[in-house]
């Protein structure tokens, strides 16, 4: 009797290839340079920053930069978190995310589950029109973006300056939409027909069945918003002209330009505002594979 193949277990490498000693070590060659190269590519600029940080002025502006530190100066850390007041735009920068967080979670939600299960009249025609805005590039939309925060349409509200001028143009992600959707196609309509029979309204069927069946997908989305408002720039250097309102990445960059920051000191500022979105990164980076992995109820 022939044997069977496994489809699900196909790979570049086939198990009889790699049953042969040399192509085995070729194979791991292969691997472990590629492995090596891509960490080095994503590691090193990291590395990079941390370790100039620790430099002397004298020493960073040298022509010819050192990989390693001549002489070590953590106190440069202490230094920055003081001159460039990094407690106050890391406050802020809390603050804007977490709000941005809240935000973009209740409208993207709410739009999937409508998209999804509620089945709205042209509601293929609406998500479409969302997919497609994934085409546009973000410098397009600046301008009609920042016209719209300066004059609010009807209500004719100037935002600027506010949370609300990062937290209303971020509300609708199509992305994250998509990615609510898609998980919420796969939840049994069964079970939502019980819970109506049940005398379950919609607010309630999202609350107490769609949700806590979501939990992997809205950790997922929770992170991208999270680490979205976290390392923007560009936008919240157009919407918040205020110093004292300034996010961290905005406010290291308008301090940069003045005389009394030295540039170890900024780079101090940009290894201490990067901590935070690498240990999520680490801490979540199960949940976040795992999430967009994750599909429906089987059987």
């Amino acid at each position: 009797m022939a044997a069977r193949t496994d489809p699900t277990g196909r790979t570049l490498v086939s198990d009889k290839e790699l049953g042969q000693p040399r192509a085995r070590l070729v194979y791991w060659i292969v691997l472990t340079l590629t492995t090596v190269l891509f960490t080095l590519a994503f590691v090193f600029p990291l590395y990079w920053m941390f370790a100039s940080a620790l430099k002397s002025p004298a020493e960073f502006a040298q022509p010819d930069p050192t990989l390693v530190p001549q002489s070590f100066h953590p106190e440069t850390y202490k230094q920055a978190w003081t001159r460039l007041d990094i407690a106050h735009f890391f406050l802020n920068t809390v603050y804007y995310a977490i709000g941005g967080w809240l935000v973009q979670l209740v409208v993207d939600v709410a739009a999937a589950y409508a998209l999804s299960k509620l089945r709205p009249m042209f509601g293929n025609v609406v998500l479409a029109m969302m997919l497609a805005s994934l085409m546009l590039p973000a410098s397009a939309l600046l301008i009609p973006a920042y016209l719209t925060v300066v004059d609010v349409p009807i209500v004719h509200l100037n935002l600027l300056n506010t949370p609300w001028a990062l937290w209303l143009p971020a509300a609708a992600n199509a992305f994250n939409i998509y990615v609510l959707k898609r998980f919420f196609d796969q939840i049994p309509d069964d079970l939502l027909d019980q819970a109506a029979i049940d005398g379950a309204g919609r607010l309630r069927i999202l609350w107490s069945v769609v949700l806590p069946l979501s939990r992997p997908v809205l950790a997922v989305i929770s992170i991208f918003a999270i680490i979205a408002m976290w390392k923007d720039f560009l936008w919240p250097l157009l919407v918040l002209q205020d110093p004292d309102k300034q996010s961290l990445s905005v406010a290291l960059s308008r301090l940069s330009g003045t005389a009394f920051v030295a540039p170890t000191d900024l780079m101090a500022g940009l290894a201490i505002a990067s901590v935070p979105m690498i240990v999520v990164f680490l801490v979540f980076q199960r949940q976040i594979l795992a999430g967009l992995s994750a599909g429906g109820l089987k059987g």
